[in-house]
């Protein structure tokens, strides 16, 4: 399915889904464990189905697997990509792709260190800790491999590493802060690095307040020279001792708006979507924001 995912992304923008955990707590489950939306996995399978499925009916066209925090748990990481499977086989018939969720390091620790980076950790620890997890999500099946809201160099490298020649499609995303990565490095340096392995079909930000990711898309464009991924948060900041967000939501002031959506696909974007915070309403809105982009999301 990824080979032609890649045909998609030539002839125009894609449609990701938008945050899992929120829609998840829409639903009234509770996801303050470690494990977040992991959790769920094994304790309400049928709820990740139906979080997958609103995506779909939104009109998402890739679902990413709840495998964010499942880093360690080989049948957690299968059963995800199994119930992406299920949501997908009762969508409709337009095309649809899974991707596996490659969550950073700081993910696992469940303490905030996504948005900083400072793991102390060198690049070989971080293949070595990463590669179980590359593993079972491709031979679970996933289309592609998600790595996201990476936050550091080294992780950058450590993951395009493990990537490099194995054959496995995944894209490669960052989480951002003031136009640097989350360790406050440069988003350039990450994104020159993806460059030159086959196996990405696209960089980009997520997890990012949407008012900075116009830049980040640019710069993604212009150095990668690849297809650009984006999906911001809501604008919010994750408060990790207390395990909610906080501060004001961009949709309270309409800062995540056609104008902005449009603006992206026009300096690079092909995978649209949103995270933290981004609900099936918002996803619905991308969706009708780019149905008069040729492509896909318009005419299939």
């Amino acid at each position: 399915m990824s080979a032609s995912l890649r045909e998609a992304l030539r002839r125009g923008p894609v449609v990701l889904d938008g945050g899992l955990a929120t829609e998840l707590e829409a639903q009234g489950h509770d996801l303050s464990s470690a494990l977040w939306s992991a959790r769920l996995l094994a304790d309400d399978p049928d709820a990740i189905v139906a979080a997958h499925g609103a995506y779909f009916a939104a009109g998402a066209q890739v679902a990413t697997t709840a495998s964010y925090q499942a880093a360690g748990l080989p049948d957690a990481l299968r059963t995800s990509v199994r119930l992406a499977e299920r949501a997908r086989a009762a969508a409709d018939s337009h095309p649809r792709w899974i991707a596996g969720s490659v969550g950073p390091y700081g993910a696992s620790r469940a303490d905030g260190s996504e948005y900083r980076g400072d793991y102390g950790l060198t690049v070989a620890e971080l293949r070595a800790w990463h590669r179980p997890t590359i593993a079972v999500l491709a031979e679970a099946g996933a289309d592609l491999l998600a790595c996201e809201t990476i936050p550091c160099l080294a992780e950058v490298e450590a993951l395009l590493a493990e990537i490099d020649g194995s054959g496995i499609d995944c894209w490669l995303s960052l989480t951002c802060d003031q136009g640097r990565t989350r360790a406050g490095e440069s988003v350039a340096e990450a994104y020159a690095m993806a460059r030159d392995v086959d196996e990405i079909l696209a960089v980009g930000v997520n997890c990012t307040a949407p008012e900075e990711v116009g830049a980040l898309v640019r710069t993604a464009a212009q150095v990668s020279e690849l297809p650009v991924v984006v999906y911001p948060n809501g604008g919010e900041e994750w408060d990790a001792v207390r395990r909610t967000w906080v501060g004001p939501s961009c949709f309270d002031a309409a800062a995540f708006d056609a104008g902005q959506v449009q603006a992206w696909v026009a300096d690079g974007a092909r995978l649209v979507g949103g995270c933290c915070r981004v609900g099936p309403a918002e996803i619905a809105r991308i969706r009708q924001t780019l149905e008069s982009v040729p492509g896909p999301s318009g005419t299939d």
